[in-house]
């Protein structure tokens, strides 16, 4: 089953299960930030903001360091409470030996605390660098960071009863749009897949196609 077949079963659940109030916010907000004329995310062609970031394990993991040795994949995603990363996560997870037979590195960052990043390296069984970013100030470099407005927070508060800023030790409610970078070893930004619409994601024989291109 390819990703999107996968992410729209999860679309379905999630209509299935959610109360309609709580749909109406989340769809509105995806529409919202497509119309909004915001262009999210660095460009193809962009330099790759460098960054030095704790894993789980509290490692510090520095973008130029391993760009030294070999080409990256760059995932940015919301967190471990949000169904459609782990799906995108674990199928990434399963293309990780072509990655690196293809002389890629796959590292995925998110806003969330190292102990929530932990805790979901572990469920999710994962083998790459999950990375924690702290108030969003990576995501931010590649353009990537939003605040939820108001309506959307009290719909997390209520009805999914998720404090983000708590989950994420912060005291902001931001995320960022998803997306995939992949970055060649001189830091340029070869290939850029940013959607507001976060229930999408690269597939991940298009991610493997583009690093054939390298």
């Amino acid at each position: 089953m390819s990703l999107h077949e996968q992410l729209e079963l999860q679309k379905a659940s999630f209509v299935a299960r959610v109360p309609e109030e709580a749909q109406t916010a989340v769809f509105r907000h995806i529409f919202e930030q497509q119309q909004s004329g915001i262009t999210f995310g660095l460009p193809a062609g962009s330099v790759a903001p460098d960054f030095s970031l704790t894993n789980p394990l509290g490692k510090t993991v520095r973008l130029h360091d391993e760009l030294a040795r070999t080409h990256i994949a760059l995932v940015f995603y919301r967190g471990s409470w949000c169904p459609y990363c782990n799906v995108q996560l674990r199928a990434y997870e399963q293309i990780l030996p072509d990655i690196q037979a293809l002389g890629g590195h796959l590292m995925a960052i998110s806003p969330q605390s190292p102990d929530n990043a932990l805790t979901q390296k572990e469920k999710e069984q994962l083998s790459f660098e999950v990375l924690s970013d702290p108030y969003g100030r990576t995501a931010d470099s590649y353009k990537l960071l939003f605040e939820m407005p108001n309506y959307l927070q009290r719909t997390f508060a209520e009805i999914f009863r998720l404090d983000l800023a708590a989950f994420n030790s912060a005291d902001r409610w931001t995320l960022p749009v998803p997306a995939t970078y992949l970055i060649d070893k001189r830091g340029i930004i070869r290939h850029a897949s940013v959607n507001p619409d976060f229930m999408e994601r690269m597939e991940p024989s298009a991610l493997l196609d583009q690093l054939r291109n390298l």
